[in-house]
């Protein structure tokens, strides 16, 4: 998960996108991601909420739910503005962890009780497209240039809706693990941004014979490499798995 809010008290003017040289190509591939994810999201049928997700020990259901909080921490940190230098980008925000989540994480366990509360998963579905829409809504509008605090760092706009590209390809990845049938693939184009952004976190380049999936997957941890890929990994000196939070 990627958000939390820090306290910051004033506004800044809200520029049009059109005044900031390439922030339409950034908002736009954050905003192809967050759809193509949420869309995604509204064919899986019924059924398919009970089956378990890319996320270790959490179904389908579990990962739309973290999604609604997903949400929530975007409307959140866009209301949450920052007088202060920046302390982090798009890349330097994610923290790498010693191991993948334990489960142990309070609030990886509410999510967990607070998706089963749902029941119905149109019920789920319905306040992801609820909240996701009016998320999307408040990144289109958002100063790119203005700064941001959230986990008790600040950024600017356009980093941290760089940063959930990341976010909202893995968890498209995530999503789609068990589901053969889906649809809705991530964009090609925040799969390759993404892969770019985990190589600067890794600190060097998956091999060019991995595709951007598989640089994500294996470079997460979130499959295990083939016996060739491992040799390539070793060869590249690629740090790996790297496990964000």
């Amino acid at each position: 998960m990627l958000g939390r809010r820090a306290d910051g008290r004033r506004r800044r003017p809200c520029l049009s996108a059109a005044a900031v040289p390439h922030y339409g190509a950034g908002v736009d591939l954050f905003t192809r991601s967050w759809t193509a994810l949420r869309t995604a999201v509204a064919e899986i049928p019924d059924p398919d909420f009970a089956r378990p997700s890319g996320c270790a020990g959490w179904l389908v259901r579990d990962l739309v739910c973290h999604l609604v909080i997903d949400a929530q921490d975007v409307l959140i940190t866009l209301a949450t503005p920052a007088a202060t230098e920046p302390t982090v980008d798009a890349v330097t925000y994610w923290h790498v962890e010693d191991g993948p989540p334990s489960g142990e994480d309070p609030l990886d366990a509410l999510t967990v009780r607070l998706a089963a509360a749902y029941g119905d998963p149109r019920l789920l579905t319905f306040h992801l497209d609820d909240v996701g829409s009016a998320a999307g809504r408040a990144a289109e509008l958002a100063d790119p240039r203005a700064r941001v605090g959230t986990r008790d760092e600040v950024l600017t706009v356009g980093d941290y809706l760089g940063a959930y590209v990341l976010e909202w390809t893995l968890h498209h990845l995530d999503l789609i693990a068990h589901l053969p049938d889906a649809r809705t693939l991530p964009p090609e184009e925040g799969l390759a941004r993404s892969r770019a952004m985990l190589e600067r976190i890794a600190g060097a380049a998956f091999p060019a014979s991995f595709t951007d999936r598989d640089a994500l997957l294996v470079g997460t941890g979130r499959s295990a490499p083939t016996d060739a890929q491992r040799a390539e990994l070793r060869d590249a000196a690629v740090r790996f798995p790297v496990f964000l939070g």
